[in-house]
């Protein structure tokens, strides 16, 4: 009987979560969302076209007391990396909101392209990036789960351990 009362109450709870606004989600979680940053060279943050926007290349930003440089399989811990790569994935919320207004008009984040500092011999990029995904899922719930690439580069921007990008469908 106690096994069916577990099973009821992870339902029970999965409902609540996904019945709250992805701004109570992000509360409840502790984030704070800040002003997005600024482009470092000759683009913008996000293109929207229709009801899909195009986010650029995003990191850690010089807020975050762990700004992750480095590569991992070297410089960085798996753990450290997914910590980069949530916290990336906190910036990129930040921009969406700036983007919309609104967390509740997004329909579906439908691609996310997450790229790791690695060495030539580092094969774990999708346990970083699930720092990312995981988020998006604590957040907006089944509108979160995205398809995705996680990929190994030789180098990043400013020797960042993580960059991601994505794609939103969002609301009229």
């Amino acid at each position: 009987m106690k096994k069916y009362y577990t099973i009821l109450a992870l339902l029970l709870t999965s409902i609540f979560c996904q019945a709250q606004s992805p701004e109570q989600n992000l509360k409840s979680l502790g984030i704070t969302l800040q002003q997005p940053n600024a482009p470092i060279a000759n683009y913008v943050n996000y293109v929207r076209t229709g009801n899909l926007i195009y986010f650029s290349g995003s990191g850690t930003d010089k807020a975050y007391e762990g700004v992750t440089k480095g590569k991992l399989g070297k410089d960085v811990t798996i753990e450290e990396g997914r910590e980069a790569a949530r916290h990336t994935g906190i910036n990129l919320i930040a921009s969406l909101k700036y983007a919309i207004g609104d967390l509740n008009k997004v329909k579906r984040i439908v691609k996310v392209f997450g790229m790791v500092n690695s060495t030539e011999t580092f094969t774990d990029q999708p346990k970083v990036i699930n720092g990312f995904s995981d988020l998006m899922v604590e957040v907006f719930g089944e509108k979160g789960k995205h398809a995705r690439s996680a990929v190994g580069m030789i180098a990043l921007p400013m020797n960042m351990a993580v960059e991601i990008e994505m794609i939103v469908e969002v609301e009229n």
